[in-house]
């Protein structure tokens, strides 16, 4: 046997190596969300099946061409036990709020005026951090070039299923008439980024920040 089939054996066990490995991992890369008992909405959240990224939600029928203007309260990070954060350190859940803060403010401004009083026509939101996994460092990376790992990626994104070792970010969104403290809108939601995207893998939070900015843009298509 020439040293070059020996190579190509030893790259292809490692790639079938490497892929085994994801898949198993795959099926537990991050929680699936739950109806969180601390959340003042949690009574009224109802499965959502038909969307995967939002998989609990409760609505009343709203014109939300009604509401120009919206307050956004400080980002709170969900503490109680059905959190799902697993072992993620104090600062990276702050890290993930205050990066949750910006993203909500930057995108809903383009919709809405901000505003600190509950006038007519004003939203409140209020928005808990309620779950998180952070990516795993090179392995993110090279799963997207690696053939075996490009493969189940591929596949994943064809699907809009999450990629291997990439992180995600779950959180509950609240939204209620400002004036009345009535509830309009609740849901729990999970973001991640594309299977496919390279640019999101290389910090371990940056895919969950990622997930942070889709999560506002389908934020502000919904209140249009």
């Amino acid at each position: 046997m020439d040293r070059s089939t020996i190579l190509a054996r030893r790259l292809s066990a490692r790639h079938l190596s490497l892929m085994a490995v994801g898949l198993a991992l795959a099926a537990c890369v991050s929680a699936a969300p739950v109806a969180y008992s601390g959340l003042a909405s949690s009574a009224q959240l109802a499965p959502n099946p038909q969307d995967d990224r939002m998989p609990f939600r409760t609505a009343t029928p709203v014109d939300w061409r009604g509401y120009n203007r919206i307050i956004i309260d400080p980002i709170a990070i969900y503490r109680g036990p059905d959190n799902q954060f697993g072992d993620m350190s104090e600062a990276d859940k702050a890290e993930l709020a205050h990066a949750m803060q910006m993203a909500f403010v930057e995108k809903l401004k383009t919709r809405f005026i901000l505003a600190a009083d509950p006038a007519p026509g004003t939203l409140r939101l209020r928005l808990t951090l309620t779950g998180a996994s952070a990516s795993t460092p090179v392995l993110s990376t090279f799963t997207r070039i690696d053939i075996g790992g490009g493969l189940y990626n591929g596949v994943q994104a064809v699907r809009g299923g999450e990629g291997l070792f990439t992180g995600a970010v779950i959180y509950a969104a609240e939204i209620y008439d400002a004036p009345t403290s009535r509830l309009l809108n609740a849901f729990v939601a999970k973001q991640y980024p594309g299977s496919m995207n390279i640019g999101a893998t290389f910090g371990s939070l940056d895919a969950a920040k990622t997930g942070l900015e889709k999560g506002a843009d389908a934020l502000v298509a919904q209140l249009k």
